[in-house]
């Protein structure tokens, strides 16, 4: 009879900053990405991909040492994490936990895929779409209408 190895996931706790956890396995990347951690960031940054999760079946974890989300970022991850849960660590105790929300309107986070639309003119309108579906996600822009699905918002983010 085989015996059954535990295994277990070695991540470095951090001291303070933020756990991005139960993101979609693959799109840690996409949120280092959003983050700005890909382009010289400065303090510790873990990720782990594809990781094995009893209710997702694979998943994703990011932690950034010294870094609070903005509401912004929070807007974006929530375009392709819907289900991502944010956990603020204090003195490495998790201090709060928040889940990740779709809010009803996203503005100044995308551009519209309309070359007519009037936020891509010279005029200094800020794009808004409201979210007409969240599983997958569709937008809609509030000054032109058009419909940005889940591909050509991960494009833009």
């Amino acid at each position: 009879m085989e015996r059954e190895v535990e295994r277990e996931l070695k991540i470095q706790k951090i001291k303070n900053g933020t756990v991005i956890d139960h993101l979609p396995a693959g799109s840690g990347l996409t949120v280092l990405h959003i983050l700005g951690i890909d382009k010289g960031y400065k303090n510790a940054v873990s990720i782990a991909i594809n990781v094995p999760s009893k209710r997702w079946g694979m998943k994703d974890v990011v932690k950034v040492e010294d870094r609070i989300l903005r509401p912004e970022e929070t807007d974006k991850l929530s375009l392709i994490a819907p289900e991502a849960t944010i956990n603020i660590i204090r003195d490495y105790k998790v201090s709060g936990k928040n889940k990740v929300t779709i809010p009803n309107d996203i503005t100044g986070v995308l551009k519209c895929g309309n070359p007519s639309c009037i936020t891509n003119k010279r005029e200094p309108i800020t794009p808004v779409f409201s979210v007409e579906k969240n599983k997958p996600i569709v937008l809609r822009c509030k000054f032109c209408e058009r419909i940005m699905e889940r591909d050509s918002i991960e494009a833009q983010l």
